[in-house]
């Protein structure tokens, strides 16, 4: 592993693009903490403290604490995968975008075009919301968070926040391009790992003061550790397919012949149905701290993390949209017809509808696994939290986007490194990727 680090520095090219992906993320992270004009830091800050557990709390993850300290990178990178998704759901039901998703690299360039003006739009509807509701916060002491409100707050604010979160979608696309890969989903894995240092000093606190024993801390790491294992088997986990393709005599050349497979990934949707479910949970219960009256503080309990009435909505809800969104993503009629166009079958299976049926009998059955396997993954830290009063947040959303990430990103490495025969971190093989 040492000798296949050292080999990196090796490779001009890629210690290039692994520089300037470190450059543009510490771009970000300063950018976390330039404030926006007009706030009052102290009484915002109490305010988040007030409403923690809410749908604020959970923008404030993807942004890196950036929304808890309003900063100009506040809307973080959420309203471009917002557009990104909308878009995605639009190609179902919209036949133009449609063809755009069939017509390869130009397509692809158009609709990333039309996801650029969604983030913007998204963003300014989402500051201008930030702005007004910011102008009636108040923190527990009763400062108010906009000292001085008004259309000038208002608008200051959108423009502010519109263009970091344009700004940011830019660092996102030149690490793509110039950098390691996966830009947006670097900038997440920045926002998320940059706590790390907090909890290690909680936890470091709960031991010194004997609130937390070393012994329970112990088997703490060790269920992490199960944990982050059991995440990275869920998620390179998949299902071969034998496929056959037979062979066709064009001229004096024989083509085809050979056997591959289709793999299908147990968790084919991804982090996408936690996002929606928690979206959809969090917002009642979000309205509901700001109207004081008893039956909505009722809706505000029962709808809280660790409650019986949120757990079992939230697992509802995280298995309905794994299963919806692998049905937009994953289309086995195309795939079916794809494979029958260039002579191919499965060996036991007439091309055609029956290949379909047997591919969606499978994906229904995996997919069940990793919807599951999504739900387990997302309520496990609420249980530590409330048994074992573990000061940070493990687990969920965070935790399936930080093995992603860092399983692509390893993966790009390798790919740069064995491209330029040198070894990768693995000797043995090939590091396997999410859709390899």
């Amino acid at each position: 592993m040492i000798e296949s680090l050292g080999n990196i520095f090796k490779v001009p090219e890629l210690k290039k693009r692994i520089m300037f992906t470190a450059l543009l993320l510490v771009v970000y992270r300063i950018g976390s903490h330039v404030p926006t004009p007009g706030i009052d830091a102290h009484a915002l800050a109490s305010f988040f403290n007030q409403v923690g557990g809410t749908l604020l709390g959970f923008f404030d993850l993807f942004s890196g604490g950036a929304l808890r300290r309003l900063s100009i990178f506040a809307l973080g990178i959420m309203p471009y995968i917002s557009a990104s998704i909308i878009l995605q759901l639009l190609a179902v039901v919209v036949p133009y975008l449609e063809r755009l998703s069939k017509e390869g690299e130009q397509g692809r360039k158009k609709i990333i075009q039309y996801t650029r003006y969604g983030t913007v739009v998204l963003s300014a509807i989402q500051a201008m919301g930030i702005a007004i509701g910011l102008e009636s916060m108040r923190s527990p002491a009763g400062d108010m968070v906009v000292p001085h409100p008004g259309w000038s707050f208002r608008l200051m604010t959108v423009i502010t926040l519109t263009a970091g979160t344009a700004f940011i979608m830019w660092l996102g696309e030149q690490i793509t391009e110039r950098g390691i890969g996966n830009g947006i989903s670097l900038i997440i894995f920045a926002g998320i790992v940059v706590r790390m240092p907090e909890a290690i000093i909680n936890s470091w606190r709960l031991i010194s003061s004997g609130e937390m024993s070393l012994l329970v801390f112990m088997g703490l790491l060790v269920v992490m550790v199960l944990v982050v294992a059991g995440t990275i088997v869920m998620t390179l986990g998949q299902r071969k397919i034998p496929v056959q393709y037979a062979k066709r005599v064009v001229g004096r050349r024989i083509y085809g012949g050979q056997s591959t497979h289709l793999p299908l990934r147990v968790n084919t949707a991804g982090v996408i149905p936690v996002i929606f479910a928690s979206s959809i949970i969090m917002f009642p219960a979000t309205i509901a701290k700001f109207i004081h009256h008893p039956w909505m503080q009722l809706v505000a309990d029962a709808l809280s993390p660790a409650r019986p009435v949120y757990t079992v909505l939230y697992v509802a809800s995280i298995i309905f949209f794994t299963y919806f969104y692998t049905a937009i993503v994953f289309n086995p009629v195309d795939v079916a017809d794809n494979m029958k166009k260039y002579g191919g079958f499965i060996p036991g299976i007439r091309p055609g509808a029956r290949t379909a049926e047997y591919i969606d009998r499978i994906l229904t059955r995996i997919t069940l696994a990793g919807a599951i396997f999504l739900a387990a993954i997302s309520v496990f830290p609420e249980f530590l939290i409330a048994w074992m009063n573990v000061p940070f947040y493990f687990g969920g959303t965070s935790l399936l986007i930080v093995v992603g990430v860092a399983l692509d990103t390893v993966q790009q490495v390798e790919s740069h490194l064995l491209m330029r025969h040198y070894e990768g971190f693995l000797r043995k093989g090939k590091l396997k990727g999410r859709y390899t």
